[in-house]
């Protein structure tokens, strides 16, 4: 049964937890402990020398995936808030863009319907149609597990990169963020040249909400909704390869689909990103399944939990099928961008 942690009524510990409802994949797996934070002062008070080992961190559980039962301790900080560009981290991200475009602050619109918390989108430095986490982050608040403190960290210290971040390397594992904020602009500042998002803004004044309202049914044509079914949103990152090697690519499609066939990419420092989406769908792989996982049909990005049921191992099953088929006929190994506990 839950109960108070002894140093604050605010901590429920809940042990054997079933952490079904708590990850949008909806993988059937429990963990030892789990712990829900409600107050940021809770931190300190929280005996940590007593919870079962390793402990975990996690935000909506949006991109994750359990490959069991987790058998430390799951944490959730779930203090929530708006009205300012301060948010605190278990506030779910969307609800956030939803306020920024409501207000009419530009800033996250771009980034609308995205799942998970706000703490979330400065570790994994999220990102869609041409923003990224990282260029609207102004600052974070954490308790340092190590130092057993609040400390400020400058996002310029964070190392961000496409979809990481220090949180994820040398970090990980050290760091609760409790608060971020947030950089927002009453200047508009529209980005649109991503993901055909010009070609279906109306031919009206540009405002945040008419950006968040694009974004949004762009998503809902391409995503599955994590209320109907099961995923971690995008499965895999997109690769940056040599111009060498993609020259490579663009004469095997052209083999494959005709002379005048173009491989969509786009080019970045370092090199050219090559969408896995497309790189998926030429291999067949679009509503391919494993038992009860499968490549969605509308998005090969995405590997969905199609019956219900489909256990760990048919989701890791299916996912190596796809890296060692992608591997085999273009020389890229893919990624995951799901987090793997």
């Amino acid at each position: 049964m839950p109960g108070p942690d002894r140093a604050s009524p605010m901590i429920t510990k809940t042990p054997s937890y079933d952490l079904s409802p708590r990850n949008t994949f909806r993988m059937k797996v429990k963990c030892a402990l789990y712990v829900e934070v409600t107050e940021e002062a809770d931190l300190p008070a929280l005996d940590w020398d007593s919870l079962p080992q390793p402990v975990f961190v996690m935000g909506g559980g949006s991109n994750l995936l359990f490959r069991g039962d987790f058998p430390g301790t799951v944490l959730h900080f779930g203090v929530t808030g708006l009205g300012s560009a301060t948010v605190p981290a278990g506030t779910v991200f969307d609800d956030f863009c939803a306020w920024a475009a409501s207000e009419n602050l530009w800033g996250p619109e771009n980034l609308s319907l995205i799942p998970g918390e706000c703490g979330a989108s400065a570790v994994q430095n999220i990102g869609a149609y041409g923003v990224e986490a990282k260029d609207i982050i102004a600052g974070i608040r954490a308790w340092d597990m190590l130092e057993r403190k609040f400390v400020d960290i400058d996002p310029a210290d964070c190392q961000y990169g496409y979809r990481t971040s220090r949180f994820k390397t040398e970090w990980k594992g050290r760091f609760i963020i409790t608060s971020v904020t947030y950089k927002l602009s009453k200047e508009p500042k529209p980005i649109l040249d991503y993901g055909g998002v010009r070609k279906a803004v109306p031919d009206v004044p540009i405002t945040p909400q008419l950006i968040r309202d694009t974004i949004i049914a762009i998503r809902r044509k391409k995503l599955p909704d994590p209320e109907e079914i099961g995923s971690a949103g995008s499965f895999f990152c997109n690769p940056v390869i040599s111009k060498e090697h993609f020259e490579q690519i663009v004469k095997t499609a052209k083999e494959d689909n005709g002379p005048d066939y173009e491989v969509p990419h786009y080019e970045v420092p370092g090199g050219i990103k090559v969408p896995a989406a497309w790189m998926i769908e030429q291999c067949g792989f679009k509503g391919a399944t494993n038992g009860g996982a499968q490549v969605y049909h509308n998005q090969p990005l995405v590997i969905v939990n199609a019956s219900g049921n489909a256990t760990p191992e048919e989701i890791i099953g299916l996912e190596q099928r796809v890296i060692d088929t992608i591997y085999t006929k273009y020389g890229i190994t893919l990624h995951p961008e799901v987090e793997h506990v």
